[in-house]
């Protein structure tokens, strides 16, 4: 049974009986001195406490709401409420009862009496002093003013960097695309037609006119006709002319084939005829072989080229692009190097004004912080039920895995949930347990056998105390707390964790809670106080 209560994890809450009491610095003072009124109440750690706000409580204004002092005593809490009260006009005034909400019912605070005098002014004897000049006094604004004058002054870098990049953009010369001869051109803008596939989009009309211009731009360069100004009839009859003078061998079927693509664009462009898919495939096929029929039946012009031209321009050209790459390449490292330094000097002077804290925790990022601001969950858990508020809905593992098999061979039901793992930032257990037979539960074995399973997870210099509470369901349990020393599973450096673990024994059953988070993580312990503060156990009748 000790190997059991060992390795099992933990889990729950507990609550006390709450008390408020009520107390004032003075009760007689002058016209517009400050009364400090004290409220203070003692309850379980466990507890949620609304303290009164307002700006006037009776016929008193409320100064000041001074920020609540917390003394913890074992599992209990003092919390200490004071605030600064004020009348103007002298009199006997009452501070009423006021409401303090503890888990949601309402206790009320003693009333006191108090006695507010004038001040009296003996104009004779008082000395009189010239009039002071105007005390500015400090703006209710805040700093607002320092945050937008550093987006002015980053938005006015970020225009004056964007028209310098786009003043080089502009200054350098287009790169246009040389083609060698009229073939090589007509060939590449039949297959950058093809990649826009404008006829399988219902573009029929722009692809004729295009599939058409690349066919007269191509006759028009190489046999040098009009083509592009011509009609479709006076294009065939300028190219069978131009055949018989230059002498082309052109089939009568290859003029033929053009003839019938162009009458075919006419109609699409000007008749609205729209072909079937296999006829535009046919159609390009035509003119892609009248181009190359075109070309081959042409004369070849042998000409000597001079070698060292040819390597002249060669590397001209490799100069040239090398010297395009230089200057992209400078591009991109004066617009990284802009960058970087705006997000640097932002943080910068982020750091000087806010701390680094804040910095890390609203830009850098911070996990726990997210947890704290996400949308948490408020769910059940095992059985005997649990049910606890968490930053994300805890996972159910399987319990055979985590138990050696004559520990599982005790226990009739075993239910396990978590939320990220021991050497995580933060770390939520809940486990609920029934035994097949009556066991005299040991809940000190049971904190102690937890701290060993932290042991085996690699914790070290592990520091503890243990105490006894009940809830206010009566359900008595034990509290273990205390620091350790993990080692984080990514720096690989050592971490110090806080944790707390509560266990309770129910009608032979174990209901149990463990959480754990960085020592240091003020963001780790909003959320241990929200978790705890929110479990509710179910109490199970002793037979």
């Amino acid at each position: 049974m000790k190997k059991l209560l060992y390795i099992l994890l933990l889990f729950t809450t507990s609550l006390f009986a709450q008390k408020v009491t009520t107390s004032i610095d003075s009760t007689k003072k002058k016209i517009g001195a400050e009364f400090k009124l004290t409220i203070k109440t003692d309850v379980d750690t466990f507890s949620k406490v609304k303290f009164p706000n307002g700006k006037f409580f009776g016929n008193l204004e409320v100064l000041e709401s001074y920020k609540i002092d917390t003394i913890r005593n074992g599992n209990r809490y003092e919390l200490i409420k004071k605030y600064g009260l004020t009348q103007f006009d002298s009199g006997k005034y009452l501070i009423p009862k006021l409401p303090v909400i503890i888990n949601g019912k309402k206790v009320f605070s003693d009333s006191i009496k108090i006695e507010i005098s004038d001040v009296k002014v003996d104009t004779l004897k008082q000395k009189m002093y010239d009039i002071k000049n105007i005390i500015p006094v400090k703006s209710d604004f805040g700093n607002w003013w320092i945050y937008l004058l550093i987006l002015l002054g980053l938005a006015v870098i970020g225009y004056f960097f964007y028209r310098f990049v786009k003043k080089k953009k502009t200054e350098e010369k287009p790169v246009v695309i040389e083609f060698k001869s009229p073939i090589e051109k007509a060939t590449s803008l039949l297959q950058q037609l093809e990649k826009k596939e404008l006829w399988q989009k219902g573009e029929i009309k722009n692809y004729y006119s295009e599939l058409t211009d690349i066919a007269r731009n191509y006759i028009e360069e190489e046999i040098q006709i009009p083509a592009m100004e011509s009609t479709t009839s006076e294009l065939i009859l300028g190219l069978r002319n131009a055949a018989k003078q230059k002498k082309l061998k052109l089939s009568a079927e290859t003029v033929e084939n053009l003839e019938k693509v162009l009458k075919q664009a006419d109609l699409v462009k000007f008749a609205k005829v729209k072909p079937l898919d296999f006829e535009i495939e046919e159609d390009k096929k035509r003119i892609s072989n009248s181009i190359v029929t075109i070309h081959n039946s042409i004369p070849e012009i042998v000409e000597e080229n001079d070698e060292l031209e040819i390597w002249n321009e060669q590397q001209k050209e490799k100069a040239r692009l090398e010297k395009l790459k230089k200057e992209k390449r400078k591009r991109i490292i004066i617009g990284v190097s802009v960058g970087v330094f705006l997000i640097v000097a932002t943080l910068g002077i982020l750091i000087a004004i806010k701390g680094f804290d804040y910095v890390k925790d609203n830009f850098i990022g911070h996990p726990t912080k997210d947890l704290v601001e996400g949308e948490w969950v408020f769910s059940e858990y095992g059985n005997p039920t649990v049910k606890i508020e968490t930053p994300k809905v805890l996972k159910r593992m399987d319990a055979e895995k985590v138990l050696p098999k004559n520990a599982m061979a005790l226990i009739k039901e075993m239910q396990i949930f978590m939320y990220g793992s021991l050497t995580d930032d933060f770390y939520i257990g809940v486990s609920t347990a029934t035994f097949k037979q009556q066991t005299q539960l040991d809940l000190e074995q049971a904190a102690e056998g937890s701290l060993k399973v932290f042991e085996a997870q690699g914790a070290t210099n592990i520091f503890v105390k243990t105490e006894e509470f009940d809830t206010q369901q009566g359900i008595k349990g034990r509290k273990a707390y205390g620091t350790m020393v993990m080692v984080d599973k990514i720096s690989g450096k050592s971490v110090k964790m806080y944790y707390e673990i509560l266990v309770f024994g129910q009608n032979n059953g174990l209901q149990q809670i463990t959480i754990m988070h960085r020592e240091d993580d003020k963001y780790g312990k909003q959320m241990l106080e929200r978790i705890l503060n929110s479990v509710e156990l179910q109490n199970i009748s002793q037979p």
